[in-house]
């Protein structure tokens, strides 16, 4: 039972009160009452807004359907955009324009690299994100499928020579490849590294010296100029350190004495609220909003056991090497932070508005958020997350440009609420629903002086395609989306527009995740695709996955790209095809594959955020991949299924059936996990299984086809269940 304080007009739960109050004000220069008292009037001024643009969207739903309803079997597309333009789903063209943003840091406006995203409720994997910045290439290869088994070289428990080797290989042709010696020379034959006159020799094993093919990527060094332990280069804007020490496991039997390299690896990490997150009261979005407050006062830290020892986390301090000049060069030894808020669509109980009912959710993380990044803005901590004094915010799931110009009023009354300068909140867009697609452009001009970062998510996108789209009849499967003509224009449009707008040098233009952690060889093969696109990022699912794919953007010049590529091009009637099965005879095995693979995804993930509380997962598939799955992976799975059911592809009795028995399979994998509650056991008393089922057999009638009201309601169900069984 939560227990609340009359603040104002506001019910604010105790436990939020107090965490605000004693630990988020003290310090941010802003007074406890004037902040209360403003943030009262804030929410109720804003709040009817945001309810008005929900409403909104069921009214556009509801007109799209019954036009497919009255047209069926009657598609014309000239008339049905037409018909969308005058609903104001397709909006106006807008004249050209350039986006103003200041006050942007490097890593954003000019470097290109991975970036992470990682559930911030969890202090251990915020920490590692945030130490991602740097990773060990010896390591990220040894202990990934990058590196194969042939020849003897498995990873078992001790360190194999043989496949040491392999990684030691590896490694060095990208060095020949990133970081080139002159003449051909490679870094497999060097015996010595010294830096010389402000130059990098290299002694060969044939004695002879040469330097660098490109001697302006080399940037410094530790220790001695003779005896370096470390060179630092640089290569399309990313660092490279080479580390050396003959006294290592490792570089006692180099001939260089190399022990590792270590690439600058995760540029930029979302810290998220939103879809990796399960926050569903006053006691989550503590958990949440505290881990954020310890980033950004650079004291969080986090204890856990691994492998009998005790382990304790912490921020990486920045690092430091003597310049050519003798003068030193300090680089961030964290990736650089954004926070993702959560959109528009939900409430929650944390805080109660003056009529008893809960507060939109995206006004309160939106002002706690900033409130408590303030402090690094002061410099309330050890660590400097921006350099410019900018707060990075990433807003989800936003439908157009009136949701993106309601994000831009709340970002000004945020600013002036806690005492910020205009534009010090910057905006991430995500590129994720098809009103957005469809008119980026505009929304990108709502927020043109704040805006650094747009990007594709496939997996929400294609969501919303099929909710959108549900009355004009049974999609296609789900793996043929990914070549879909809507999701490869969509692809292209988003890069083609953000760079029409003058994103280049100001913002990030990102895609989306890899979803498959364990197959690494696999990401390092198709996953170049990204900055070969013009992406200046791309998602990746650890710390791991961030040094390999930084190995992309050393081979791939972003900038190169971008400026081959044509900003012209109009895709919307490209992205407006609607992914509608031409034939649907697939043969019963192919449905019922579908559905189980639908399925196993949808309960496999369920069972762990309504159960547990964990909003991403590793999950294996039916065929035992583990895929990084969460909210948007589930709302793709479960619109499918309610896609199929309501153009009778399937029957109620099929999916029952399908969902009971993936449950018992899902139960099975999971049947060495303690904290996973099995659903088989009794399929009505279960909430997981009740949950996994609302999703597919309500999912037609929620908004927009989101996960997130019946996953909040269930786990507040289960929580209370929880609380009456300890």
């Amino acid at each position: 039972m939560t227990n609340y304080v009359q603040v104002g007009n506001l019910q604010v739960a105790d436990v939020l009160l107090q965490f605000i109050n004693e630990q988020v004000l003290p310090d941010s220069g802003v007074e406890q009452q004037a902040f209360w008292e403003g943030f009262d009037q804030l929410i109720h001024e804003l709040a009817p807004e945001n309810k008005a643009l929900l409403a909104h969207r069921d009214q556009l739903q509801d007109k799209i359907n019954q036009w497919h309803k009255e047209n069926k079997g009657n598609f014309e597309f000239a008339s049905y955009k037409t018909f969308l333009e005058q609903i104001g789903y397709v909006e106006p063209k807008v004249e050209d324009f350039r986006v103003e943003t200041e006050n942007v840091d490097e890593e954003i406006a000019f470097q290109a690299g991975p970036q992470l995203v990682v559930p911030v409720s969890n202090a251990r994997y915020a920490i590692n994100a945030a130490n991602a910045r740097w990773g060990s290439f010896y390591d990220a290869l040894y202990g990934t499928n990058v590196i194969s088994d042939e020849d003897g070289a498995t990873a078992g428990k001790g360190y194999n020579p043989i496949r040491g080797n392999k990684v030691i290989e590896y490694a060095k042709n990208f060095l020949n490849q990133a970081v080139p010696l002159l003449d051909s020379a490679s870094h497999k034959e060097a015996t010595h590294y010294a830096i010389v006159e402000g130059t990098l020799r290299v002694t060969l094993n044939n004695g002879e010296k040469t330097t660098l093919a490109n001697p302006e990527k080399l940037v410094g060094y530790q220790g001695t100029a003779e005896e370096p332990t470390a060179i630092l280069l640089k290569n399309n804007d990313l660092h490279i350190e080479i580390q050396i020490d003959r006294n290592h496991p490792i570089g006692k039997d180099d001939a260089a004495g190399v022990k590792d390299i270590f690439l600058e690896s995760a540029i930029t990490t979302i810290m998220d609220c939103e879809d990796s997150v399960a926050a569903v009261d006053a006691e989550g979005k503590v958990e949440v909003y505290s881990n954020w407050l310890g980033l950004m006062k650079g004291d969080l830290s986090a204890t856990f056991e691994k492998r009998t020892k005790t382990v304790t986390r912490t921020l990486n301090p920045d690092r430091e090497y003597t310049g050519l000049n003798g003068d030193t060069v300090t680089l961030n030894g964290r990736s650089l932070m954004f926070i993702r808020n959560v959109g528009h669509l939900m409430t929650n109980p944390a805080i109660l508005d003056k009529d008893g009912g809960e507060v939109p959710e995206g006004i309160m993380d939106g002002v706690l958020t900033s409130l408590i990044a303030k402090h690094e803005i002061l410099g309330n901590g050890p660590f400097k997350n921006s350099q410019k004094g900018s707060i990075y915010i990433v807003k989800p799931k936003m439908h157009g440009s009136k949701e993106v110009a309601f994000a831009n009023k709340l970002f000004d009354r945020i600013e002036d609420l806690i005492g910020l300068s205009r534009h010090t909140l910057k905006i991430g867009v995500m590129d994720e629903e098809r009103r957005t697609s469809l008119n980026l452009k505009a929304c990108i001009r709502e927020v043109k002086n704040r805006i650094v970062f747009i990007n594709t998510g496939f997996l929400d996108r294609t969501g919303d395609e099929i909710h959108t789209s549900m009355e004009a009849g049974p999609m296609i499967r789900k793996g043929e989306m990914k070549t879909s003509t809507w999701l490869t224009s969509y692809e292209k449009s988003n890069v083609a527009v953000g760079l029409n707008t003058g994103l280049q040098g100001r913002a990030q233009i990102g895609k989306g995740m890899w979803a498959m952690p364990d197959l690494m060889a696999e990401m390092i093969e198709q996953k170049i695709n990204h900055p070969q696109a013009g992406a200046n990022t791309a998602w990746v699912p650890s710390p791991t996955a961030a040094t390999l794919h930084a190995t992309h953007y050393h081979e791939v010049n972003v900038k190169d790209i971008q400026k081959g590529i044509s900003t012209s091009e109009d895709l919307q009637d490209a992205i407006l095809e609607i992914p509608v099965a031409e034939n649907t005879d697939w043969t019963a095995e192919e449905i019922q594959q579908e559905l189980d693979n639908n399925a196993q995804g949808i309960l496999g993930y369920v069972v762990r955020w309504v159960e547990n509380g964990v909003g991403c997962s590793k999950v294996p598939d039916i065929n035992n991949v583990g895929l990084m799955e969460d909210r948007a992976t589930l709302r793709i799975s479960s619109q499918h299924i309610a896609n199929w059911l309501h153009h009778g592809i399937c029957t109620k009795e099929q999916v029952e059936e399908t969902l009971r028995r993936m449950a018992k399979i899902v139960d099975e994998q999971n049947a060495d996990d303690p904290s996973c509650t099995p659903m088989s056991v009794n399929y009505e008393e279960s909430v997981a299984f009740q949950a996994a089922s609302d999703l597919v057999f309500k999912g037609y009638e929620q908004p927009n086809g989101y996960t997130e009201p019946i996953l909040h309601k269930k786990r507040i169900e289960a929580k209370a269940k929880q609380k009456v069984n300890a």
